[in-house]
């Protein structure tokens, strides 16, 4: 049967089934289960727009934390194209329904604007009724929803398939992918695109926590290690078990509320949960309390005032001691005084000189901060640069913008710093451009390394749709540049 034919006969049985007659045949289960949930929820058959479409300004914020604007390229490069040729958009949504994403042909977005089918509209079935995302958030599977079988007539001119993306930690839903056209467009194998999309997402999403779970296990091992042979576990902020030393039965996760110090391991055991940086450390009663060491934080990134955090007391640095703390903080076993000389200074240096520096450094630090043979940090230490190249190294470009603040230590003439400066702003770079989302191209232009760069805003003048309020900005950035 083709579209029209199968849009009249679904327009014939719509008819029926609201108008209450008999039909000649009953709607798909997941239709007819959808409308009820649908009309339950009070909604109007005859309802002309959404009635929840927040501003672009909202919409922006959630997108920068929403956990699948880290696979947006994966889905762009399975469905965009597709969905362009084939006079479709791709949509992808948060849990809730509200439409983040929409990218595809110019002239199916024009039409779709006419139904509110746009950034910022929530198209849940609560809100808008069946329709093929909010009926796969609804159900929890893939789905497609083809003209008439809309539950609001409006919208009876368009063909959707949507699937749910699960998150791989938790499992709970974080929104769904979509592509939709004019009903003229159906085709069956959209439901298995957008099927495969989802897992596609999903299986990026599972490689990002994996290498989540590794750095968190790297940089907290130590906490488990010194419980010494006294059974315990290194968990994550969602309670998955990491890591355990001897203990006899421990499921694959454990619920942690917030504020516990003891938690039931399921089994009529107690355990004691301690909060670490990131995740949790749990032992069990009777095991001795472990030894902290002093927290260090560094924040080296931009053209602020280099800064020391040691157990929340802030230390303003000169350039030279933010330079000695990079320099360690990126080589975590340690730098002898030649070693660091020959960084900071090249062969112009004296390690007596920075022997001096290293007294001083210790000493404006406090004890357990840093240790000499060789000269390292032993705190518990994070910095912005390495969390930005550990973000990078995991693909998570939104969270590495998130912490970019600019270049390391702009002002250093240091040459190991020098180096690692220019490829960390290579990276960054390269990681916005390749992405080619307008959203990451503009926060990569608002640091000043992106502030100057020709191929930054004409790359951004591109992506970004004609009617933002920001290409206004880009333009006259572009025009100056080209002066």
């Amino acid at each position: 049967m083709d579209a029209p034919e199968q849009a009249r006969r679904l327009s014939g049985l719509y008819d029926d089934v609201l108008g209450g007659s008999r039909p000649a045949a009953d709607p798909r289960p997941l239709v007819a289960a959808s409308w009820e949930r649908s009309l339950a929820a009070a909604v109007d058959p005859d309802l002309d727009l959404p009635p929840m479409i927040l501003e672009q300004r909202m919409v922006e914020e959630l997108r920068a934390n929403h956990p699948l604007s880290a696979v947006l390229p994966v889905l762009r490069q399975t469905l965009t194209t597709i969905a362009d040729e084939a006079s479709h958009i791709m949509i992808v949504t948060d849990a809730q329904g509200m439409i983040l994403w929409r990218e595809g042909s110019a002239d199916v977005k024009r039409t779709a604007d006419r139904i509110a089918l746009s950034e910022g509209a929530v198209w849940s079935e609560d809100k808008i009724g069946t329709n093929g995302m909010g009926t796969a958030l609804a159900v929890g599977e893939p789905v497609q929803i083809h003209s008439a079988e809309h539950l609001v007539r409006r919208i009876h001119e368009w063909t959707c398939a949507a699937a749910p993306v699960h998150d791989p930690d938790t499992g709970k839903l974080l929104g769904a992918v979509d592509v939709s056209g004019p009903l003229r467009t159906v085709h069956p194998a959209m439901v298995a695109l957008v099927t495969a999309a989802a897992q596609l997402a999903e299986g990026q999403l599972k490689v990002r926590m994996a290498a989540a779970d590794e750095m968190l296990r790297a940089r907290n091992m130590r906490h488990l290690m010194a419980l010494g042979d006294a059974p315990g576990a290194l968990l994550t902020p969602t309670g998955r078990v990491l890591a355990v030393q001897p203990l006899e039965w421990l499921p694959n996760r454990l619920v942690v509320p917030d504020g516990a110090d003891r938690i039931d391991l399921g089994d009529g055991r107690e355990g004691i949960v301690e909060r670490l940086d990131e995740g949790y450390l749990l032992r069990m009663p009777g095991t001795p309390v472990r030894r902290a060491r002093p927290s260090l934080r560094l924040k080296l990134l931009g053209s602020g005032q280099p800064l020391a955090v040691v157990g929340g007391r802030e230390i303003a640095l000169t350039l030279r001691r933010a330079e000695v703390l990079a320099l360690l903080l990126l080589q975590p076993t340690g730098l002898t005084a030649e070693q660091l000389m020959l960084q900071l200074y090249g062969d112009e240096g004296n390690p007596t000189t920075v022997r001096a520096e290293m007294h001083r450094l210790r000493t404006l630090l406090g004890g357990g901060v840093l240790d000499t043979k060789p000269y390292r940090i032993v705190a518990d230490v994070t910095g912005d640069v390495t969390e930005v190249q550990q973000a990078l190294r995991a693909g998570d470009l939104t969270k590495a913008l998130d912490l970019y603040a600019g270049p390391l230590l702009a002002r250093s003439d240091a040459p190991a710093l020098r180096a690692e400066r220019d490829e960390l702003d290579a990276t960054v770079r390269r990681a916005a451009l390749d992405a080619g989302d307008p959203d990451l191209l503009w926060r990569f232009a608002s640091t000043s390394t992106g502030a100057e760069d020709l191929e930054i805003f004409e790359s951004l003048a591109a992506a970004l749709p004609t009617d933002d309020p920001r290409h206004a900005a880009v333009a006259a950035r572009l025009h100056r540049l080209l002066d």
